[in-house]
């Protein structure tokens, strides 16, 4: 058992990730995620890693290593006085044990030792609890790194332990008229609190959501005008859209926190590996209202439904800024992959011309930015690629541009319903 002055341990607190130099990094407990039940302990930017008392549940951390070497590996934490806490750190196959005394208020260090890191790339740091069930095993402040290895790595350090959100922008001939917006998706993982979205426009989106083992939805959502963010309850009546109809079994209300608007969605347990079939449809009603509809063709059914209309004020135009996107949205378990594809995207032009859609630009949100690097995109069977989550090599640029094969024929069965 190793043990060290609060001095020393005071001192390794202070010290930041920087991934400049080969000296002591500090990861801090609220970016690690906890396996195999979320729930299993709690996470917070605050506390670090708390509750953790069962050793069935894992302690998690990610980080790419880009210098290949020695990792010296210990652990902050605080344990009760006099308690005693026994811990396993996995990292590149190679395991440690460490044993630990408390000291109450104060944190202590748990010393791994050294760990061989063969080839630069990303690692993941395994903690386990040696300890019976029930047990305090300590709450959890911060990874800590030193050596070789630690040089030039990078690891999220924000509490924000979502995956980066990813977006596909798809350029139109500016002055076109776009009255019907068209895309086919396919979801290739399936991990909870995933939203995959194929029709996104300047005012609204339109995707399919994974909100938990047993529900999944498809939704579609329509802003309101004006500059609220935050509370629908603010927004005058002028500036609102309002409900002109929607499917049957469909739900329709209000959100907010993201700009406010109409939202509506439909129960349905679309398929992991399955293409789904979504297209928006812009009819302007006067200089200052356009209605903007959502239909979705159904796999049972095999017909085109409504999932909602929204007559959205001042507007009187038709849609612009197409776009896909991926998103996690609860950072729980932001580090398990994501993919979908995204393919045969169209627009049928207020003339009723169609025109395929080829082009797309990469994106990403500001956690992308620097916090997460795995986030990327590309060409797969012919059709786009969104991937975030993992931890998994894959870093595409920000605003990349990807082209990809024509499909050369037209949606020819688009035989919508009227809105009722």
């Amino acid at each position: 058992m190793k043990q060290y002055s609060f001095a020393l341990a005071s001192m390794l607190l202070a010290i930041t990730w920087t991934g400049l130099t080969a000296g002591a990094l500090r990861v801090p407990a609220a970016t690690a995620y906890i396996d195999p039940d979320v729930r299993g302990a709690r996470v917070s930017g605050r506390s670090g890693v708390t509750r953790w008392s069962d050793p069935a549940m894992k302690v998690l951390w990610f980080g790419q290593i880009n210098t290949p070497g020695e990792l010296e590996c210990s652990l902050a934490l605080k344990l009760p006085e006099g308690a005693t806490s026994r811990l396993r750190l996995t990292v590149a196959g190679q395991s440690r044990k460490a044993t630990v005394q408390g000291n109450g208020a104060e944190p202590v260090i748990a010393d791994f030792g050294s760990y061989t890191i063969a080839q630069k790339g990303y690692q993941r740091f395994t903690l386990e609890s040696l300890n019976p069930a029930g047990q305090p095993f300590g709450d959890l402040d911060a990874l800590i790194l030193a050596g070789r290895a630690t040089e030039g790595a990078h690891s999220n350090l924000k509490p924000r332990r979502n995956a980066a959100s990813v977006h596909l922008a798809y350029p139109v001939e500016k002055g076109t008229q776009v009255q019907a917006f068209y895309c086919e998706m396919t979801g290739i993982e399936e991990p909870l609190w995933t939203y995959y979205m194929a029709c996104g426009w300047h005012r609204g989106y339109f995707g399919m959501q994974i909100n938990s083992p047993t529900e999944r939805r498809i939704i579609f959502s329509v802003w309101d005008s004006g500059n609220e963010a935050i509370d629908r309850n603010k927004v005058e009546a002028e500036n609102r859209v309002r409900l002109m109809g929607k499917g049957e079994g469909v739900y329709a209300g209000d959100f907010g926190n993201e700009g406010t608007g109409g939202h509506s969605h439909l129960k349905f347990k679309w398929k992991t590996g399955e293409k789904q079939r979504f297209i928006v449809t812009a009819e302007p009603t006067d200089e200052t209202h356009t209605i903007y509809s959502g239909y979705y063709f159904r796999p049972d059914t095999k017909q085109w439904m409504l999932i909602s209309s929204w007559k959205a004020p001042k507007e009187g135009g038709y849609m612009r800024g197409l776009y896909s996107f991926s998103e996690n949205f609860g950072g729980a378990n932001g580090h398990v992959l994501r993919k979908a594809l995204y393919g045969n995207q169209w627009i049928r032009t207020a003339e009723g011309k169609w025109i395929e859609l080829t082009t797309a630009s990469f994106s990403h949100d500001v956690t992308g930015r620097a916090d997460r690097r795995d986030r990327f995109m590309g060409l797969e069977d012919g059709e786009f690629f969104l991937s975030h989550g993992g931890f998994v090599p894959g870093f595409t640029k920000f605003g990349e541009k990807f082209t990809r094969p024509a499909m050369g024929k037209a949606p020819s069965d688009i035989d919508l319903p009227k809105t009722k």
